[in-house]
């Protein structure tokens, strides 16, 4: 199951345009000039960058993804 995350490693500012092209499979470059075209053209990219900013958990480190089934084996 796939989560969204802001990126650690492929960040401008908050990592939120790299976390949602991580998501949707398509490059960081494209989120980040969509974010640009909207906020120039009035929509609210500001705010909608601000509030994914603010809602949108990190990208968890590596030693962070492990989890323990009801058998008490580990798992990523």
């Amino acid at each position: 199951m796939k989560k969204l995350y802001r990126s650690r490693n492929n960040r401008m500012i908050a990592g939120v345009c790299a976390g949602l092209a991580d998501y949707f499979e398509i490059d960081p470059t494209i989120v980040r000039i969509i974010f640009v075209i909207l906020v120039f053209a009035g929509l609210g990219g500001m705010l909608v960058y601000a509030i994914l900013w603010l809602i949108t958990p990190e990208e968890p480190l590596p030693g962070d993804a492990t989890t323990i089934d009801i058998s008490g084996k580990e798992s990523d």
